[in-house]
């Protein structure tokens, strides 16, 4: 009896024609795939970046509904094919009216080279568009290389492929610099609301810069500060924390009494763990943003007169720097790319030395 073709056997080996290129799609969720940046996903769980068990009772409505977006999540993979596709099925396609499409429903690709990751492709979903196939790259070395995928800053996959060509390895990526995540919680600005790009959010730039997995909370206008997210928090094992959601607290009383419990909650449970507390980058010196300041501020004070080593303070009014601030914003609050790429130059020498980088 003749023996099956193994494209019938696995699904992986069936190739398909995406533009001019002929490729065997897999399954970028799964080994040898690293499907980073979902802290408590088990293993063939749709992508979703809080504990699943919560529910309105731990945590408000907005929050849970934006953790099914993608933001901070990245596939990571080594291979050596000389061209790369991507299939993804989208769960969400957001388009706004201060946001490129291509960073709240897209994609973008990063290849490792001796001095760290460089941009390789954007992968551009049309408007309500929810099947997205396109090729990546065309005429690469032929040498094993690794990939970074950064996945939609809004918006989510329900599935991810990867296109290499017949007969190429995939491998697992090598370790992080920085074994532990990162961890970011916030507001939208925390999400990536307005990158034009996933990559260019503050906090891929940071991450990939460091070398370290991302886990991203921010949540566009429900980051806000419920203590049993910080508890969550605390029972991972992180190599920092940026505590970035000044934007999210309605008025000065709630962020006075939530930001400095919060804070406390993680740091009960990890008495060492770096933590970085944030004011809000698009400062304008009004009373309101004086006061919240001032606030998360006396949240770092009290800690380190109490003797914590572990906690710095960074004024949100340097992260523009002090030229052509209002370059910055698309809005006069969200960041664009420069406002983005000014905040992680400011960031990184701090976060670098908070996580021995």
């Amino acid at each position: 009896m003749k023996p099956r073709d193994i494209s019938e056997i696995d699904r992986n080996f069936k190739i398909a024609s995406v533009g001019e290129l002929d490729v065997e799609f897999r399954d970028a969720l799964q080994p040898p795939f690293a499907a980073e940046g979902f802290a408590w996903r088990k293993p063939d769980a749709p992508l979703y970046r809080l504990p699943e068990h919560f529910t309105t009772a731990e945590i408000n409505q907005g929050a849970l509904d934006l953790a099914h977006h993608t933001s901070g999540g990245t596939i990571r993979f080594r291979t050596d094919s000389p061209c790369l596709a991507l299939r993804a099925q989208l769960a969400y396609s957001f388009d706004m009216n201060h946001m490129p499409r291509t960073g709240s429903a897209g994609f973008d690709l990063y290849r490792r080279e001796s001095g760290g990751f460089v941009f390789q492709a954007a992968a551009q979903p049309n408007r309500d568009q929810q099947l997205l196939e396109l090729p990546l790259l065309r005429d690469g070395s032929g040498k094993m290389t690794e990939y970074l995928l950064n996945l939609p800053l809004y918006g989510g996959a329900a599935s991810v492929e990867i296109g290499v060509a017949p007969g190429s390895a995939v491998l697992p990526p090598a370790p992080h610099r920085i074994a532990k995540p990162i961890l970011f919680y916030g507001s939208s600005i925390t999400q990536g609301g307005c990158a034009s790009r996933p990559g260019n959010s503050y906090a891929n730039l940071l991450c990939r810069a460091l070398d370290a997995e991302e886990i991203n909370l921010g949540f566009s206008g429900s980051g806000k500060g419920e203590i049993a997210l910080a508890e969550a928090i605390g029972e991972l094992e992180l190599a920092a924390v940026v505590l970035d959601y000044d934007h999210n607290a309605p008025d000065e009383a709630h962020l006075e009494a939530t930001h400095e419990p919060f804070f406390r909650a993680i740091r009960n449970r990890r008495p060492e763990l770096p933590v970085l507390l944030v004011s809000r980058c698009d400062f304008h010196g009004t009373a309101a943003d004086i006061r919240r300041r001032e606030i998360i501020r006396a949240t770092w004070e009290h800690a380190a007169a109490a003797g914590d080593r572990h906690v710095r303070f960074l004024d949100g009014e340097l992260l523009f720097g002090a030229e052509e601030r209002d370059a910055c914003t698309v809005d006069g609050c969200h960041p664009n790319d420069l406002g983005f790429y000014r905040m992680y130059r400011t960031m990184l020498p701090l976060l670098a030395e908070m996580t021995g980088a």
